[in-house]
């Protein structure tokens, strides 16, 4: 099923994948999916606001003690929005969409750090950059059509790191409690999407 994270990731360190079966048609479960407000997850499950809240914080005492202004978070966001982002501030680049069964988003940065520093890296050089101290991950989303009007809606996670260096932090990284963190994060989108879809669509 998946296509881009094999294009753009074809090696790497961690890879983790997710699904959940939903009672609704490819169709459907897409457009829920591609409408799904990724800031309406943490009002509708507290536990996966919290998490991005935490995450968040050591960003915004960085920003604090240089007496900035922290940036205000957006009412709204989709999948396709995080593309949008100013640049250096964690805006994904959109690997690539095969409309109607999956899409991929790309992310350079060094996520170790408590002020996380991004690499604006663009589709065609994602997968060739290789600038020493970035780890680079690809998330991967789609449906897969099933019998009976029903759909399989998965996610795949890839990550690898340019340096050995980038590799041993990162994997600290990971280990600490932020692996499953982020795989709770897009289980929680899934069933939210799971959920919108078998109630009618977006």
């Amino acid at each position: 099923m998946p296509v881009f994270a094999d294009q753009f990731l074809p090696v790497f360190d961690i890879s983790t994948e997710l699904a959940v079966p939903v009672e609704a048609d490819s169709a459907t479960t897409w457009s829920t999916l591609m409408a799904a407000d990724l800031m309406e997850m943490g009002r509708r499950r507290p536990m996966l606001g919290l998490l991005g809240a935490v995450r968040a914080l050591p960003e915004l005492a960085t920003h604090v003690l240089r007496g900035q202004r922290p940036p205000r978070a957006p009412s709204h966001m989709t999948l396709r929005d995080t593309t949008e982002l100013p640049a250096g501030s964690g805006s994904w680049t959109l690997l690539g969409e095969r409309p109607g069964r999956e899409i991929a988003l790309g992310l350079v940065g060094r996520f170790w750090r408590p002020a996380i520093s991004y690499a604006d890296v663009p589709a065609e050089a994602f997968k060739d950059f290789a600038e020493p101290g970035y780890a680079k991950t690809v998330y991967a989303l789609g449906v897969q059509a099933l019998a009976g009007e029903r759909t399989l809606l998965w996610a795949q996670m890839r990550t690898t790191s340019t340096d050995e260096h980038a590799r041993r932090w990162f994997r600290r990284y990971w280990t600490f409690g932020v692996g499953s963190g982020a795989q709770l994060l897009v289980g929680g989108l899934l069933e939210i999407v799971r959920d919108d879809a078998e109630s009618g669509g977006a």
